[in-house]
This record gives structure tokens, C-alpha cells and sequence, in this order.
């Protein structure tokens, strides 16, 4: 069994955001920038294109399926190396409804106008899930690996 060995300190950025359209637009611009912040831009490749597409996702599911009235989001992006996975990135958006957790279709959405942003992100992502927060939230969250030869020099 291998476990995760932490190599440094991960890098970590947590934002409250109103649970609006103009709050989930904000997500993408947010991580964009932090994402620059750690070395990981538009150059770095799919990593990064996706990262910013499971944000998008993430948020709008947030504020559509997980508003209450007069409550935000959460959005929190960490960048951790381990010796397993080399640098992970990890993307969690929690909102005040636990009560609605998501679910992959079982099948293919091929009418309406919703239905494939959880198809996106298990398309886009290594790994992802949720988790139930106290005392009646809940955490989405997404991971991608980072290609070890294209990792920020400083996280590795």
C-alpha cells in the first residue's frame, strides 16, 4: 500500500463568494490568476484549460442546484506535490445544500439545456467526489495531476 507523502507545504487559496451568476463568473478569473500565481498559465496546456472548465462547472452547479437565499459559495484551490502523484491540483466549491448531492448520469444526456456539467468534470479530472460538511453543506471537489516534466519548478 502506498501512501501520500507530502513533500512541502501545499499552496492554498479559499475565496466566499456571493451565490450568484456574477460570484460564479468570478470563479474562473479567481483561479486564472492564482493559478498564474503558482506557475501553472496558459502555457502549462490541458492541465490548465481544464482546471478552469471544472471551476466554470463547479460554480454554476453551486449557484443552481446549491443556493439558498442570502448564503455564498465557497470556492478553495490548493497545489500540493506528494511522491505518488507528483503536483495535484485540487478544486472544491461547497455550498449550504447537502441535502442535494450530485450524481453522475447513469446515462447519455442528449436533450435540455443541463445535465453535463458533472460529465465534463469526470471527462476532465483525474479524480473527484463530494463530501458532506456540518452541519447541512456540502463540498464538490475535482483533482488533476499535473504532468511531472511540465510542474512548477516550485512546487516540485
Amino acid at each position: 500500500m502506498t501512501t501520500e507523502i507530502p513533500l512541502d507545504n501545499p499552496r492554498r487559496h479559499t475565496v466566499v463568494l456571493a451565490a450568484t451568476a456574477k460570484g460564479a463568473c468570478l470563479c474562473r478569473g479567481i483561479v486564472r490568476r492564482q493559478l498564474a500565481d503558482w506557475g501553472v498559465d496558459s502555457s502549462f496546456g490541458e492541465p490548465f484549460h481544464s482546471a478552469l472548465l471544472v471551476v466554470a462547472e463547479l460554480a454554476a452547479n453551486a449557484i443552481t442546484h446549491g443556493r439558498v437565499p442570502g448564503r455564498g459559495f465557497e470556492l478553495r484551490i490548493s497545489l500540493t506535490t506528494t511522491v505518488r502523484r507528483g503536483a495535484t491540483l485540487r478544486i472544491e466549491v461547497s455550498d449550504c445544500r447537502g441535502d442535494r448531492l450530485p450524481v453522475l448520469p447513469s446515462t447519455r444526456v442528449t436533450d435540455g439545456q443541463s445535465g453535463r456539467g458533472l460529465v465534463l468534470i469526470d471527462a476532465l479530472a483525474d479524480r473527484w467526489g463530494t463530501a458532506l460538511r456540518d452541519p447541512s453543506a456540502k463540498t464538490v471537489w475535482a483533482e488533476l495531476d499535473l504532468a511531472d516534466a511540465r510542474c512548477p519548478a516550485d512546487a516540485r
